[in-house]
């Protein structure tokens, strides 16, 4: 049998201790996400991959907000963050910082997540698109790949905040 652990018996950081803790090279950059339980479910996703900082691009909603909160947990007081309004100017300003800049998207020469190998030593920014447009496509020509999760149903796409954590989990367990 399995007991089911309680929240005390986790060993999960503190809000400080998280802050100051190791981050993953990792940086998620919402593109005009426009559902608020999405940007606080990315929150709370990133808060579990400890990635580096979230970027809320466009119509995304900002903290403090009940909806993120909702989802975020709480994630989004740990979470660093910050808000840019064009997404194209984020990545140009993230290439500058030496970030490989991946889009995540269907396109037609994207690499289907099971191939992909994250090089250690190198910094990845995340792009992931609105719920029904994607990312927008000047976004993608900027970016250096694009990242595809294989798909076998019906359905062309998965809820974004799905495809966050699909993508911090492959890329996160290949790190390690």
């Amino acid at each position: 049998m399995h007991r089911k652990l309680l929240n005390s018996e986790l060993s999960r950081l503190t809000p400080q201790d998280y802050k100051a803790a190791e981050k993953a090279p990792l940086v998620l950059v919402l593109d005009n996400i426009r559902s608020q339980h999405n940007i606080g479910a990315a929150f709370r996703t990133g808060d579990a991959f400890r990635i580096a900082k979230l970027y809320l691009c466009g119509i995304c909603a900002t903290p403090p907000g009940a909806e993120i909160h909702k989802a975020a947990l709480g994630a989004e007081d740990t979470v660093e963050w910050e808000y840019v309004a064009d997404t194209q100017e984020l990545v140009r300003r993230l290439k500058t910082e030496d970030y490989t800049v991946i889009a995540v998207e269907q396109t037609e020469n994207s690499v289907m997540l099971h191939d992909f190998r994250p090089q250690h030593g190198e910094k990845y920014a995340l792009i992931f698109g609105n719920e029904v447009k994607g990312v927008q496509q000047g976004a993608v020509d900027l970016c250096d790949l694009a990242l595809e999760i294989p798909q076998y149903g019906t359905k062309h796409s998965l809820n974004v905040s799905v495809s966050i954590g699909v993508i911090l989990w492959d890329i996160v367990a290949k790190l390690k």
